[in-house]
């Protein structure tokens, strides 16, 4: 069973890593500064990483989220400057702090998986619960399995067959795979109880 869920939160983790790269670059940022950001899109999009980053920088600086979160996104994935994963956690950070979610489940898979920081299991679960809480189903498919797994939590399978639950309604093929493989586990009482759980987190 272990395993099962193991390898779900590892395609999850592949799948945020695989879109990392362009997810943020697709965020637009409102208000004044909106020219400097659409060059900063138009020189990413041509390939031009060093320009886009010089046009980004500022924004990010001054606390623009959704900048801060593609900042961190050049320095993970070594686009217009040298790889530095340090860095890329300085700047998710920011973004994560700010609320922004994509930020929060990508900072909660590196506590997690112990990518460029001490693995920190507990700061993992605090980053993917704030996403979570927002409906992010990356966030919430991970945080099932911390709570089925008892990483970081005590195991409860009602929370983790809430939040597979919410996950999956959004389409998250791990979360679904792993509703199933919980499911068996339960008692229909408790399967009861999940869905109550998972409607009322809907309203």
């Amino acid at each position: 069973r272990d395993t099962a869920f193991q390898l779900a939160l590892r395609l999850t983790m592949r799948r945020i890593a695989a879109t990392l790269a362009v997810v943020g670059a697709l965020l637009f940022s409102a208000g004044s500064a909106w020219a400097d950001f659409d060059d900063g899109m138009a020189a990413y999009e041509r390939g031009d990483y060093a320009t886009a980053l010089q046009e980004w920088r500022p924004l990010a600086e001054q606390g623009d989220a959704d900048v801060q979160f593609n900042v961190g996104i050049m320095y993970r994935n070594g686009r217009g400057v040298p790889k530095n994963d340090a860095e890329a956690v300085k700047w998710y950070r920011k973004a994560a702090e700010q609320g922004h979610a994509d930020a929060q489940v990508a900072l909660g898979g590196i506590y997690n998986l112990g990518w460029s920081v001490p693995q920190d299991v507990d700061e993992a679960i605090k980053w993917y619960r704030l996403a979570a809480e927002q409906g992010h189903a990356d966030a919430q498919s991970n945080l099932g399995v911390m709570y089925a797994k008892g990483e970081g939590v005590p195991v409860n399978d009602v929370k983790a067959y809430m939040w597979f639950s919410l996950a999956q309604a959004q389409g998250s093929k791990p979360a679904a795979d792993n509703l199933g493989i919980i499911k068996k586990r339960m008692t229909p009482a408790q399967i009861a109880k999940a869905q109550a759980l998972a409607t009322e987190w809907w309203e």
